[in-house]
């Protein structure tokens, strides 16, 4: 695409050498994939056509223009791919850490890796991968254990049941708090051993995970 000026517009399109500027300055503050540099790139795009519109450019001609930088957005992303500013594993990798730590299920992991554009196999070695030495089960229980204390939940809990407590309060309080571990993503068995454990062991756990990231 010729870079010039297009003499019909009188808002100038970005210039290849300013969406590389603005590729690496989005780098230079967060961590993104492939699709998600593309995604802010394009945005930006759509950002002066608008300005373009406003100012009193004609649609079509904009929108021409638009179009004419989609490959020139996708060069700027190969570029910083090249140069190993965007890397979807390291992302996924580090994102599984950050999101196991902070209480999400191995389906929420799995759900928030595929919106950003990570490939179904780069997910999976990520998984794999894990949080240090801890298995995809216990990667998972340390997930619902985070939970588990956010929501005040099963170990965790601030208001234990009382002895008293009848049957039916037991188990409404019990449902309750299942329900908010599988909304969660979070299967039954898992949800069950968290409700049902200790605090010594909820503890012991969350010092292994700890130790781990």
């Amino acid at each position: 695409m010729d870079n010039t000026t297009p003499p019909s517009l009188t808002c100038p399109p970005p210039q290849r050498s300013t969406l590389r500027e603005a590729a690496l300055a989005h780098l230079a503050r967060f961590g993104t994939t492939r699709q998600g540099l593309e995604q802010v790139l394009l945005r930006r795009v759509a950002r002066w056509a608008q300005k373009a519109q406003r100012a009193g450019d004609c649609a079509e001609v904009v929108a021409e223009h638009a179009a004419g930088l989609r490959p020139v957005v996708v060069a700027v992303v190969d570029d910083m791919v090249r140069l190993g500013a965007v890397d979807d594993a390291v992302f996924a990798r580090s994102r599984v850490r950050r999101l196991v730590r902070s209480g999400r299920s191995t389906r929420a992991v799995q759900a928030h890796l595929a919106a950003k554009g990570v490939a179904p196999e780069v997910r999976e070695e990520a998984l794999e991968e894990g949080v240090g030495t801890l298995g995809a089960g216990e990667r998972e229980l340390c997930a619902a254990l985070v939970l588990a204390r956010k929501r005040r939940l099963g170990p965790f809990a601030t208001d234990p049941a009382e002895p008293d407590e009848d049957e039916a309060s037991g188990m409404a309080r019990q449902n309750r708090a299942l329900g908010v571990l599988a909304r969660a993503g979070f299967a039954r068995d898992v949800a069950e051993r968290v409700l049902e454990m200790q605090s010594e062991e909820a503890e012991d756990w969350m010092d292994r995970l700890r130790a781990e990231s």
